[in-house]
């Protein structure tokens, strides 16, 4: 039996996801940052802080995004002047990411603001519950 758009898990995910994608947006829009572009600052912020120097693949696998239009988003953030790019001294042909003084001042007031809108949009279901679900779901088998 077909179920409703209401009773489909799929269905309501999409909404759901849809709905917080806005609230993020709307989060991230005065500091300047679309939600991808946060995501991969916050990425690369979180590898350097962690002693790390990671480049555009590690990037793109710690983020779950695609490693092309990582790039793209990558090269903006280096014009926007958050991150900069250097020639990985083991691999000539490989650059290795690191925030700026910009960028590593504005990843953890952009974390805080997705946070933030975390807390508020997700409050309706207990965190204790809804992180082993969602940790479930978003495996990568």
């Amino acid at each position: 039996m077909p179920l409703t758009p209401g009773e489909s898990p799929g269905f309501l995910l999409w909404h759901t996801t849809l709905s917080w994608q806005r609230e993020i947006a709307a989060a991230l829009a005065p500091l300047g940052l679309t939600h991808v572009q946060f995501v991969l600052l916050a990425c690369t912020w979180w590898l350097n802080e962690e002693g790390k120097h990671p480049n555009q693949l590690a990037v793109a696998q710690q983020a779950g995004t695609d490693v092309k239009m990582a790039s793209q988003v990558l090269r903006t953030l280096v014009t926007k002047g958050l991150i900069e790019r250097e020639v990985d001294p083991t691999d000539t042909r490989s650059k290795r990411l690191r925030v700026t003084s910009s960028g590593a001042e504005l990843a953890p007031h952009a974390v805080a603001a997705v946070e933030l809108v975390d807390t508020r949009f997700f409050e309706p279901a207990p965190i204790k519950e809804l992180l082993p679900i969602l940790r479930k779901l978003a495996r990568s088998d």
